[in-house]
């Protein structure tokens, strides 16, 4: 195990971490708009945490990632409490200026391809030959848009199996174009990580490469 590693990632971190995902959590059950869509929603997320808590001690991720990660955890949640298309944020938006749906599903597929971009250049990183630069950046943005088409392809079977009770789920909303553009924008969450968040997840990585 990479002492340093672990070391880095303090256990104030590590309480404050799993205090808002608990609060969160807990919130989202509480008399969700449907119980069915609020456990497919959130099971994603309760599932990465049972991955992070196995794994914790043979590959301790950066903060940066851990922070991605329970970002990416709350949208999850948020959505599942209220559904996709009824988050009251986003209600307000499109009434205000005419959008004509919720886009809170759009947030939450850009997430899909953002925060999964700093996971997967991690572990490429610190458990593969692939080095820095243009084809890791290619395989990361390979992977996310490899991750998005399963996620659509895990609704479509949801679909199929329940029928009209998976609706909320799908979060469609009668755009013809829905899973398209799901894919685009993890594509662009994807992307945008790389781009913008390169240099901070660099300064991390240092102290997880070190040999014990």
């Amino acid at each position: 195990m990479n002492e340093n590693a672990t070391a880095s990632i303090s256990g104030r971190l590590i309480f404050a971490w799993l205090f808002v995902f608990s609060l969160i959590l807990i919130w989202s059950a509480i008399n969700p708009h449907d119980r069915f869509t609020w456990f497919l929603e959130v099971l994603p997320a309760l599932m990465g945490l049972v991955i992070l808590a196995a794994t914790y001690k043979r590959f301790t991720f950066t903060k940066l990632a851990y922070w991605l990660i329970l970002l990416h955890a709350i949208i999850l949640m948020i959505g599942g409490h209220y559904t996709y298309a009824e988050v009251p944020l986003f209600n307000w938006l499109r009434d205000t200026f005419n959008l004509g749906r919720n886009h809170y599903d759009k947030v939450g597929h850009f997430a899909q391809g953002f925060v999964p971009a700093i996971i997967t250049r991690e572990i490429l990183i610190r458990k593969s030959p692939v080095k820095k630069g243009k084809w890791l950046s290619f395989i990361v943005i390979s992977i996310c848009l490899a991750l998005s088409a399963s996620y659509e392809l895990f609704e479509w079977w949801i679909a199929e199996a329940t029928g009209t009770a998976s609706e909320a789920f799908l979060g469609t909303q009668g755009y013809v174009w829905d899973t398209q553009s799901d894919m685009f924008l993890a594509l662009v969450g994807a992307t945008t990580a790389l781009v913008s968040l390169k240099k901070a997840h660099d300064r991390e990585l240092p102290a997880h490469l070190k040999v014990p």
